[in-house]
């Protein structure tokens, strides 16, 4: 890079650091309802221009326009979701303790307590998720929600879509009252790492590659005021089946076991990567039945075919792999990649001598099929093979609900964020419940990027300490005019602890 490019660059990232910190100002003092509306405004102008959006996402991404039509409503969701969220209140968990001469520890001052946006966040998009993980997606909506300024570092893979997008959200936020560049797009690596450094952005969120997650947060936390990184680097979903409920339902196991893998080319953070059936499972007629019918799919980008292409071979060379069934891989003329799905097979103890080779994710329409033997741990298997998914999925046969089964269930909650019994991972319901995070590496904190709790990781607590009522911000304030749930500790309750 030359002296001058580096000035220009140096200039636009304090121009739009500069920008969201303004922002932030009015933002964080907008009331619950304006939030509200802005949210709402912004779903509603993604409707309005689906048919726009679907066509370019199609275009850029090679996704299916089934898919893509659900995604974009489900983006829409996610905004309206949040508005809720803001006018409900309750993720401000305000919580007052009256003043009490006669607290059990001495006299206690009158404190008050509540959640607050930490200020401008910059979102890195996704490849996979055009809509839903992009600039409008659910990192976005939960800082919004929250009161925070985003900076969205666009996704190479969608830039049209990325840009017009956000023009028609950041339009919608501005007619519903809120500040002007209360939501911003930048494109480059070089704008995203100088603005992850700078000291105006107060958290960052990410979702792609481990290489690039891990770098991210080396960064985030080396600055001279570390700030929370939430990223979300790859998983590869075990799905473990016991004896019982193979012998009572292998066939329908293994077609749902094709579909989660095939789906979207496998482009899924939670496709299923591994398959733990018992030792003599016959199903290599299944998956190739189940196969039979599923069309070539392209991948989202030449890079993403490139690392495709790399990890398959480099799984393929491992000894003691065998191929269950082989997936096409051709290229057209501009580099895109037209896949269809491949199986593997190996035994646990290769599993275990190959390591990386193997336990390394390939994202992509693959999956490995691991044998283990009778008496085998399950749950000592996973803490040692896989320690830290996005989700983690059991099948037992019907009867299996006993002392064992539990301590399994237990087990495995250590290692993944949500732990299905029965079903496939794939499919992320957007609800208040869902955790979309789990332990190292899948995601750099236990925090969530889908479901109402995302909020969480964009705000900070603050406590008030004899704060007079003019003075209080409006939640803490003895009228409570934002009507928000608040939990209170009164005065002499001390006295019957």
């Amino acid at each position: 890079m030359t002296a001058t490019a580096a000035s220009d660059l140096d200039r636009t990232v304090d121009d739009v650091a500069r920008r969201a910190a303004e922002a932030f100002a009015g933002l964080s003092r907008a009331t619950p309802a304006t939030r509200a509306d802005g949210l709402r405004r912004a779903a509603a102008a993604l409707g309005d221009h689906a048919d726009e959006l679907v066509a370019t996402a199609h275009v850029e991404t090679g996704l299916a326009e089934a898919r893509l039509r659900g995604e974009l409503k489900r983006t829409q969701v996610q905004l309206r979701l949040f508005a809720h969220v803001v006018e409900d209140g309750a993720y401000l968990d305000v919580r007052i303790d009256e003043a009490d001469p006669d607290f059990v520890l001495g006299p206690r001052p009158d404190l008050r307590r509540a959640l607050w946006p930490v200020g401008p966040v910059l979102n890195f998009a996704a490849s996979n998720f055009p809509f839903a993980f992009s600039v409008a997606g659910g990192d976005t909506a939960a800082a919004l929600a929250a009161g925070c300024p985003v900076i969205v570092k666009a996704h190479p893979g969608h830039p049209w879509l990325s840009e017009r997008t956000a023009r028609i959200v950041a339009g919608a936020l501005v007619e519903a009252g809120l500040p002007e560049d209360t939501l911003q797009l930048v494109t480059g690596q070089d704008a995203g790492v100088a603005l992850l450094e700078h000291p105006a952005v107060r958290s960052a969120a990410f979702t792609g590659s481990p290489h690039v997650g891990q770098l991210l947060a080396a960064r985030a936390a080396a600055r001279p005021d570390p700030i929370p990184f939430f990223g979300e680097l790859g998983s590869v979903n075990p799905v473990l089946v016991s004896p019982a409920a193979l012998a009572e339902r292998a066939d329908a196991l293994l077609a749902g076991y094709v579909a989660s893998v095939s789906g979207s080319a496998g482009q899924l953070c939670t496709k299923p990567g591994f398959l733990l059936v018992p030792q003599g499972t016959v199903y290599d007629d299944a998956v190739a039945a189940a196969t039979a019918d599923v069309p070539e799919h392209r991948l989202l980008n030449p890079s993403i075919a490139d690392g495709y292409e790399r990890r398959v071979a480099q799984v393929l060379a491992v000894d003691g792999v065998r191929v269950v069934r082989s997936g096409s891989f051709r290229r057209d003329g501009d580099g895109q990649a037209w896949v269809t799905p491949t199986f593997v097979a190996v035994p646990l103890d290769v599993l275990r001598t190959a390591g990386p080779a193997l336990l390394d994710e390939v994202f992509g329409p693959f999956s490995v099929i691991v044998e283990y033997p009778a008496g085998t741990d399950l749950s000592a298997v996973v803490g040692e093979l896989f320690p830290g998914n996005l989700t983690l999925t059991l099948h037992l046969g019907s009867g299996e609900t006993g002392a064992e089964q539990g301590a399994l269930v237990a087990a495995l909650g250590r290692y993944a964020g949500r732990v299905l019994l029965g079903g496939w991972p794939t499919g992320v319901a957007v609800t208040p419940a869902m955790q979309h995070g789990g332990p190292s590496p899948a995601t750099t904190t236990d925090g969530t990027s889908v479901g109402t709790a995302a909020i969480g990781r964009f705000l900070r607590g603050i406590t008030y300490q004899d704060a007079p009522q003019d003075l209080l911000p409006a939640p803490l304030r003895d009228d409570n005019p934002w009507g928000v749930p608040r939990t209170v500790s009164p005065r002499g309750a001390s006295l019957n602890w």
